[in-house]
């Protein structure tokens, strides 16, 4: 059989030009692994690309930044003992020499080059990982994107410690619901926002504080309340928009703020002198290094933490896993599975 199937985008604008299609199984270059996956899971990034709504797109491609799957070939150059070994891939790719920004040539794997939403991928020895043995491949997979992501922002970026306060907004996505699991294993305590009252509940049975519904009236006041006298020491958004001035009053005097997206586009108003007057830190952040990898792996194995699948999709039923990822329905992530899984 030299044969796979593949979820390939060929167009964007919509879900109808995302096909599964048959291609042929890649053959693994010098210094590569080929893994066979069994289960790879789903990023906001994916349907941005489906949409048109990200740089520099080039089709026709195979989709998907996260897999867990076992290595069946190596090519030359590579240890033969990587073959019937258990792993996960790690999406960043080619990051550069400074560990504070990516280079120039930094690329996210699932575009350009061919990503996870298939039964098989081919990719440098150093982009694999062993999986801890507590995780399923499904667990597994659902963790490196969105959690290399969380890790650095909370920790390298953040420098969050054990008895500090930090507020995750936009709890749900598969970032904000892998950081929760890692800032209560290193000892901190968490609170929430979301537009959905049902996700903040389910976030404070995951072990958060308490949170805030962003839609409701008084929600910076509510918060305020929730964390005094202590307060917040940490913020990590993703959305940005004109609520960002609110994270800009929530945040203790000397605290960090740290984000990484701009769904709600850019904030019209910021407070200037406040920022300075209060010494808060803004922090930029993305993906993250190898290292910042490495040791986000480290942080899940020595706590056991598991990430929270939200639902386990098989491969052919590819569409429904999009179009749940475009409403927005999900709690923690969303994965594909082989049906050899």
């Amino acid at each position: 059989m030299n044969k796979m199937r593949a979820v390939v985008l060929h167009q964007t604008k919509d879900l109808d030009y995302l096909k599964l299609d048959t291609v042929p199984i890649p053959e693994p270059a010098p210094g590569e692994v080929r893994v066979r996956i069994k289960a790879a899971a789903l990023n906001h990034r994916d349907v941005w690309i489906v949409q048109g709504l990200y740089a520099n797109i080039q089709l026709p491609v195979i989709l998907g930044s996260d897999g867990a799957g076992v290595v069946d070939q190596v090519g030359k150059g590579v240890d033969p003992s990587w073959i019937g070994k258990a792993v996960m891939i790690n999406p960043s790719l080619n990051w550069g020499r400074n560990p504070r920004a990516q280079g120039r040539d930094y690329r996210i794997l699932g575009m350009p080059d061919n990503g996870t939403h298939a039964e098989w991928i081919t990719i440098a020895v150093n982009q694999v990982v062993p999986k801890p043995d507590y995780l399923s491949f499904a667990e597994a997979a659902a963790i490196p994107l969105a959690g290399l992501t969380g890790y650095r922002a909370l920790f390298t970026q953040g420098r969050l410690t054990a008895g500090e306060t930090v507020l995750l907004t936009g709890i749900g996505g598969g970032v904000a619901a892998l950081m929760l699991k890692m800032a209560l294993a290193a000892g901190a305590r968490v609170v929430v926002t979301s537009s959905s009252d049902e996700k903040i509940k389910k976030a404070v049975n995951s072990g958060a504080f308490g949170g805030a519904n962003y839609r409701e009236d008084g929600w910076v006041n509510h918060l305020q309340k929730l964390t005094a006298p202590q307060g917040i020491d940490l913020i990590v958004d993703s959305a940005g928009g004109d609520s960002f001035a609110d994270l800009i009053q929530l945040i203790n005097p000397g605290g960090r703020i740290v984000f990484f997206g701009a769904t709600a586009g850019n904030p019209s108003r910021l407070d200037l002198r406040r920022i300075f007057w209060k010494q808060i830190t803004l922090q930029g952040t993305t993906m993250g290094t190898e290292q910042d990898f490495y040791e986000m792996i480290r942080l899940f194995d020595t706590h056991k933490i598991k990430p929270i699948v939200d639902t386990t999709i098989p491969l052919e039923n590819y569409r429904s896993a999009y179009e749940r990822m475009l409403k927005g329905e999900q709690f923690g992530k969303i994965v594909l599975t082989m049906e050899d899984q």
